[in-house]
């Protein structure tokens, strides 16, 4: 009995620590156009990789 005393304040502060996370993904724009980004993987004319994408670093 005496361990809920730990557990739910544990409980109560990782549910407000994931709707606070939540909470800043929608205000950031996270989940923003999920349509694009869906379509993006099946894309077969994706854009190129930009010139850091894929090179790698040259050893000195």
């Amino acid at each position: 009995m005496d361990i809920l005393y730990l557990l739910v304040p544990i409980s109560v502060l990782l549910v407000l620590l994931i709707v606070g996370v939540f909470g800043w993904a929608l205000n950031s724009g996270q989940l923003e156009d999920l349509e694009r980004e869906g379509a993006r993987i099946v894309d077969e004319d994706g854009p190129e990789l930009d010139a850091h994408q894929g090179a790698r670093p040259s050893a000195p």
